[in-house]
């Protein structure tokens, strides 16, 4: 027994939080330093005898029916990604864009909302994006920074449109519905669209060498009844898809687990249909899908088990009282956790963060009188940024991994930033007027 009860909830808490800063920079997982960090606590601060509570706590969050949500969304994302749905939705939405000089960009836009009411996967969707819109938009003669901007924020919007993987995973660690939380995130998720639309369109105007002049032949070239009509059929399918998804969930026909699976069936359907479906396509989604699932399933478990181990001691009450003797105000609080998540969102992902910092905040959220739907669309919107922020942002090393030569790091971070700008103030608009976010649930 290491006597950790002897040194006080403020002590420990600087052990913790050093010791996750050390393992994190010499590299240990995530998943794997927080589970080592929960069970020395939990055995220091009490005995032995506790550790059968960790093992329950990882059962109960393991066994949560809504979790199951997750594989299906992911699986359905792997599926859109293995065969050729989202590319020639692409392709089909290029003809009927391709006579403005913004209109691939604001193209790219719409196809990751599109995407991202498919699936809610984030790198999957960036890496799409750069194989088929960043290529395209370089080719015609966009500013290399719009172009790259555009498409790595269009990518990340599978962060906050529904059904994002985060809204779901904050819905079962906070307690809270996440048809709610999907049902609250459409507007702010569409508002953000439209202010990338329109910085889009405005930087257009102001600065009209950052847009191409579109080939002559390009823009009046001929579309055939037989091209027209594949056209059709290809923006069709995908939407039949995102309808059925969501408005399963809107109409109150399925819950958010069934929608998902739903949503895997009708991909299935598209894919046999476009005559795309085949044992490889269903291996490699799956090979996929159990990738990405083991990596929030490892980190989950460890966080959980940290934050319950945590809370067990007295640490929750600690933070609350912190931050309520600070004499801020209840708005004031809320920058301070907002503040807190944008600092861990550039060095942490966004699961271990949510594991981390929700079983912790919400409760105090909850106590100062605010909703917790609406604070969990504010941690979206947080998360959105730590996907495009340097020196870790996932959505930039996801296109980097896929954009054509010349394009490096340096020029991804610095495209984004006017990005992260108009993320920051959808974020303090939703602080200011939560109406915006909780109209559509009230």
């Amino acid at each position: 027994m290491f006597g950790f009860s002897g040194l006080g909830i403020d002590i420990v808490t600087l052990i913790i939080f050093l010791a996750m800063c050390f393992l994190l920079v010499t590299g240990v997982p995530l998943a794997f330093l927080t589970g080592l960090i929960a069970t020395l606590l939990a055995v220091g601060w009490f005995s032995p005898d506790v550790l059968p509570i960790v093992v329950n706590r990882v059962y109960g969050f393991m066994t949560s029916y809504s979790l199951l949500a997750v594989p299906m969304f992911v699986l359905m994302a792997s599926l859109l990604d293995k065969t050729g749905i989202a590319k020639d939705l692409y392709n089909a939405m290029w003809l009927t864009t391709r006579k403005f000089r913004t209109g691939v960009a604001l193209q790219t836009v719409l196809i990751g909302v599109f995407l991202a009411t498919m699936s809610g996967i984030i790198g999957g969707e960036t890496v799409l994006l750069g194989l088929l819109a960043l290529p395209q938009m370089l080719r015609l003669g966009y500013d290399k920074k719009l172009a790259i901007g555009t498409v790595v924020a269009s990518g990340a919007l599978g962060t906050m449109v529904p059904p994002s993987i985060v809204l779901i995973i904050y819905g079962l660690v906070a307690s809270v519905s996440i048809g709610d939380l999907f049902t609250a995130s459409f507007i702010p998720a569409f508002l953000l669209a439209t202010m990338y639309i329109v910085y889009i369109v405005i930087r257009g105007k102001l600065n009209p060498g950052l847009l191409p002049d579109i080939p002559e032949d390009e823009r009046n070239a001929p579309i055939s009844p037989e091209e027209r009509k594949r056209a059709r059929i290809n923006i069709a399918l995908p939407a039949m898809i995102a309808l059925l998804v969501l408005g399963s969930i809107y109409g109150g026909i399925a819950s958010v687990t069934e929608a998902a699976a739903v949503g895997v069936i009708a991909v299935l359907c598209v894919a046999f249909y476009r005559k795309e479906l085949n044992f490889n396509v269903v291996k490699e989604a799956s090979y996929t899908t159990m990738q990405t699932c083991g990596m929030i399933m490892w980190i989950g478990i460890g966080a959980y088990i940290l934050v319950g181990i945590y809370n067990l001691v007295g640490g929750n009450r600690f933070v609350e009282s912190m931050l309520i003797s600070s004499g801020l105000p209840p708005l004031g609080i809320i920058l301070i956790m907002m503040a807190i998540l944008f600092i861990l969102g550039l060095f942490l992902d966004w699961i271990g963060i949510a594991m981390l910092t929700m079983p912790i905040f919400v409760p105090i959220v909850q106590n100062l009188g605010y909703d917790p739907i609406w604070f969990g669309v504010l941690f979206c919107v947080n998360m959105q940024v730590s996907f495009l922020s340097p020196p870790f942002g996932p959505a930039a090393f996801y296109l980097h991994s896929v954009a054509p030569k010349g394009v490096e790091l340096v020029d991804i971070f610095k495209s984004v930033l006017p990005f992260i700008a108009i993320q920051l103030v959808l974020l303090a608009l939703l602080i200011l007027f939560p109406d915006i976010t909780l109209f559509l649930i009230r």
